[in-house]
């Protein structure tokens, strides 16, 4: 009977505790964009601790909208980790030049020169393309948090891989349905390179890091069971055991498609918005800005799992 009488007790605090962990600390809307994808995330505080019940209301919010923006988030670099790590482990840009001092998680997006030298990777999305898919285990997702805004320019666009995949012509689908793509970071460096100061000679190391690999054409969404294309114009260099001209053919039908109008957001940032993205459901692009006008980003990037 004691026994039973301490197990009681024990049970009693155990359900107080969990029924205070998922309790609202905050009060916050999640409000579809009414776009292609996409909704905003207004009166959260990032830098404010989420009860567990918080959290997995903003988990459920991506996973359905793909794009979450969260609104005026005055958060440190430490907050932007430390909110992103709930989500997973991070993972370090192979360009370490650009990490943000102290925080090597964090890397700087920025058209910005001093002292004769880029302060962060000013060229960043300039082709479509998932983050990190030319890597073993690919991005879960990105988290892109506005430090400094140019006055005009600067969108960054997201396109709808789930609807890019379910709109594709039944023919094109059972084409692709059970094909694989070979995915690097080095497919279109030199081009970069060649065309502005953003991108530094690799070294040795670095290029290690980013051997190619190979992915599904098409991915299934671990977490929702989705299917979405999962090739792109910047890191998708052939189909693996296709002729060139064959897979040249079929990949430039599939950017094509892709990025329609009707599958595509377009975000207009504002001041201290973060913005927190799927990779495995989308592509992005940024729109540029002009040279002369100031844009400071820090980006986290989360892990994901090898693409099925």
């Amino acid at each position: 009977m004691t026994i039973a009488t301490a197990d009681a007790s024990v049970d009693t605090s155990a359900n107080l505790a969990t029924e205070s962990s998922t309790r609202s600390l905050q009060d916050f809307e999640i409000r579809p964009l009414g776009a292609a994808l996409g909704a905003e995330v207004i009166g959260v505080d990032l830098g404010r601790p989420l009860s567990h019940g918080d959290f997995q209301r903003i988990h459920q919010a991506h996973l359905d909208h793909h794009v979450l923006v969260f609104r005026d988030q005055r958060i440190t670099p430490a907050q932007q980790i430390a909110f992103s790590r709930r989500f997973g482990p991070l993972q370090i840009h192979v360009l370490n030049q650009f990490q943000l001092p102290g925080h090597p998680e964090v890397l700087i997006v920025s058209n910005v020169i001093e002292n004769g030298k880029p302060i962060g990777l000013g060229d960043a999305g300039h082709f479509w393309h998932s983050d990190l898919s030319y890597k073993e285990t690919p991005s879960l997702g990105s988290l892109l948090h506005a430090r400094e805004l140019p006055a005009e320019g600067g969108d960054t666009l997201f396109a709808n891989m789930h609807t890019a995949w379910e709109s594709l012509p039944e023919a094109l689908q059972r084409k692709v349905a059970d094909l694989t793509a070979e995915h690097t970071y080095l497919a279109r460096y030199a081009e970069l390179q060649a065309r502005s100061p953003w991108r530094p000679n690799l070294t040795p190391e670095q290029i290690a890091q980013v051997k190619p690999v190979v992915h599904p054409v098409v991915r299934t969404h671990p977490e929702t069971g989705r299917r979405a294309l999962f090739v792109s114009e910047h890191f998708t260099t052939r189909i693996v055991g296709l002729p060139d001209a064959e897979s040249r053919a079929i990949l430039d039908e599939l950017f094509a498609h892709s990025v329609k109008p009707e599958h595509v957001y377009r975000h207009q940032w504002r001041e201290h918005d973060l913005v927190f993205w799927d990779n495995r459901s989308l592509l992005h692009l940024a729109a540029g800005t002009p040279d002369q006008l100031r844009r400071v980003m820090y980006r986290t990037t989360i892990e994901g799992d090898q693409p099925f």
